[in-house]
């Protein structure tokens, strides 16, 4: 009953229902076998381009998404940002001044119920509002498991098109931070890509939170954002200051290599490009690839690389049993199996849960991308002498 009472209830009072929505075959998920997944684009309201070089400002992560929720809600008085203390600027100030400028009927609190606020957020879409809802740390996301993957994924789909929430956008801060322990520094991503019917987002900085934010709020289809709170404060960058937006399931090339492929999300990126930076002194070339949207993810560009480099490492912080890193691996392997010089390589967290005073050993460090010797993907090592790729290189110190 939760459900349906802060779905539709509430709802009534914020906005009137819109309907006779033409429908679009584009966004129905089709259960034909052997077709791909099958969203609604988001083409005719975003325009996928890089952000131009116009005047920008050096903040970091928190402050880039607090402008993306500010140009939102300035330019569409149909957007509402809610959840557990939105209003007093949240706990990590993403929301900050928000409610002072836009009011309380457009930035507000809610009681900490997460099943609530994505309840709530589903009817306020449903109704054709932009709902961006806001989970306090992903760790709790799990009470609002049943709204997002049995209401929002499905609305569109069981109702033939006639009635949708993709104005819903789901806003949660995920992974470690330093001294999160095993409630505040989880990365549930890979629960919500299994999934049909929402898309998953991560940006790696600050620059890349703002437009991917701005694009996954104007997507015509449920958007599920986890922001990397180790990031807030300590990525930092020049952004610009205009609204602009990024494309979705388009990953990017960070840095271009002929000998190893890497891929990895978020934060995870920094670390994995100081590995990338330690290597190339052993003449070794990655290509670092940033998903940025993992559903769906960009697999024929990640497929162009590897049949480039004939090597493949994935790394994400969540555990690897089951981890999104297995699916980029499983079809890798099978589209590219032929090119592959070896098994595709995974360094991610440990099936553990995550720890307090042993983190440092359970992250995928530096190190574990440098040493991992799984398959000779990046290089193997004896007591003196670096491996590369089965072959002796010349003495190296690590």
């Amino acid at each position: 009953m939760v459900r349906r009472r802060f779905s539709f209830g509430l709802v009534s009072r914020l906005s009137s229902p819109i309907y006779g929505r033409s429908p679009c075959s584009g966004g129905i998920w089709t259960p034909c076998l052997g077709q791909k997944r099958s969203f609604m684009t988001a083409k005719d309201l975003v325009e996928s381009e890089e952000p131009e070089k116009k005047v920008t400002n050096r903040i970091n992560m928190f402050s880039a998404i607090n402008q993306a929720l500010h140009t939102v809600l300035d330019s569409d008085p149909k957007s509402y940002v809610f959840g557990e203390d939105v209003g007093f600027g949240g706990v990590f100030r993403c929301t900050t001044a928000l409610r002072d400028k836009f009011g309380r009927h457009r930035v507000f609190n809610t009681p900490l119920c997460e099943q609530a606020i994505v309840g709530f957020g589903i009817g306020l879409a449903s109704m054709g509002n932009r709902a961006i809802a806001e989970i306090q740390f992903a760790d709790y996301i799990f009470p609002a498991l049943d709204q997002i993957v049995n209401e929002a994924a499905k609305y569109r789909y069981r109702s033939g098109n006639l009635f949708n929430c993709g104005g819903l956008t789901v806003r949660a801060p995920y992974g470690a931070v330093g001294h999160g322990g095993h409630y505040h520094s989880q990365s549930p991503e890979a629960f919500f890509c299994h999934v049909p019917g929402i898309k998953v987002v991560i940006p790696r900085s600050p620059s890349q939170a703002k437009g991917l934010l701005l694009a996954s709020i104007r997507d015509p289809n449920p958007v599920v954002f986890f922001e990397p709170k180790w990031l807030y404060r300590l990525a930092v960058e020049e952004v610009p200051v205009d609204d602009y937006t990024l494309p979705l399931s388009s990953a990017e090339v960070m840095r271009k290599g002929s000998d190893i492929t890497l891929v990895g999300w978020g934060a995870q990126l920094a670390i994995m490009e100081e590995a990338c930076d330690e290597v190339s002194k052993l003449g070794i070339s990655c290509e670092l690839i940033d998903l940025r949207t993992l559903i769906p993810w960009d697999k024929e560009l990640v497929e162009d690389s590897v049949n480039k480099t004939g090597r493949l490492l994935v790394s994400h912080e969540a555990p690897v049993t089951g981890g999104f890193g297995a699916e980029i691996a499983a079809s890798i392997t099978n589209s590219c199996f032929l090119r592959l010089q070896a098994p595709v390589s995974r360094v991610c967290g440990l099936d553990t849960p995550f720890p307090l005073v042993f983190e440092p050993f359970y992250m995928p460090t530096k190190n574990k991308c440098l040493l991992s010797n799984q398959n000779n993907v990046i290089l193997d090592i004896d007591c003196t002498r670096p491996i590369l790729f089965g072959k002796r290189a010349p003495h190296a110190v690590l």
